[in-house]
This record gives C-alpha cells, structure tokens and sequence, in this order.
C-alpha cells in the first residue's frame, strides 16, 4: 500500500522533507558563523493550507489520447527565503546570530518529531480501521 496517495500522508511526508531541509539550510548557517561576509538562509515557511490546497486536487483520467494532460509545473524542492535582513552584523560582515540559529534548530527539530507523531498516530488509526473485528 503506498501512503503517499493518501492525502495527510503526503502532506506530512512533504512536511518532513522540509524539516529536513531546513535543518541543513540551519546547520550550514551554525558551521558559517566565523565566516567572513556570509549572510544566514533559512526557507520560506512550509505553508499547510497551501499545500493541502494542493493535495486535494484530483487528476483527470484521460479517456484518449487527445486531450490535454495540463501546465501546472511540478514544485522542484523548497524556495529559499532570501528577503530577511538582519539586526546584527560583525565588523567582518557576518550576520549569523548564534542563539537565533540555535532556537530554530530547536523549534525545527520540535516540529519534526510532531509530525512524526502525527504520521504514527494516523498509521496506527488506519491499521486499526483495516484489521478485523474482535
């Protein structure tokens, strides 16, 4: 069975993808902080009504081949949030705010394991709904 088909699995799937994501994006910011001139990323808020606009979308089946298949592109990753200023600046041109990037590995991180949770507790009310009866 693929869960991935399955509406709130896919969008907690792509909700842990983005985590992931920006915990890389979040640790590149940590490793650079003595960096000359290197200014932090981060990614653009994962948006759930969005994306659960999205996913509720159905395709059309396509009873010929004739008929036109669409022009929605195919999201290609996550977009980088590149419109942030920052409030402090080092001499050498650094603007990586140690404890700002700390709190939100820790906040990222809560988040991740939420959706885990999540993703568990919706597994488990599947199998039970799927199994016999007592």
């Amino acid at each position: 069975m693929d869960l991935s088909r399955i509406g709130v699995f896919k969008l907690m799937k792509d909700k842990m993808a983005w985590n992931n994501q920006r915990q890389e994006v979040l640790a590149q910011n940590v490793a650079n902080a003595d960096t000359p001139g290197y200014k932090p990323r981060d990614l653009v808020e994962f948006d759930f009504r969005k994306e659960l606009r999205d996913t509720a979308k159905l395709q059309l089946a396509g009873t010929s081949g004739s008929h036109l298949t669409g022009t929605l592109p195919d999201s290609q990753g996550f977009k980088s949030d590149k419109a942030r200023t920052q409030y402090e600046t080092t001499p050498a041109g650094n603007a990586v705010v140690l404890e700002e990037q700390m709190m939100k590995v820790g906040q990222n991180s809560m988040e991740y394991q939420s959706t885990v949770n999540l993703y568990r507790k919706q597994l488990a009310l599947l199998k039970t709904a799927l199994s016999k009866g007592v």
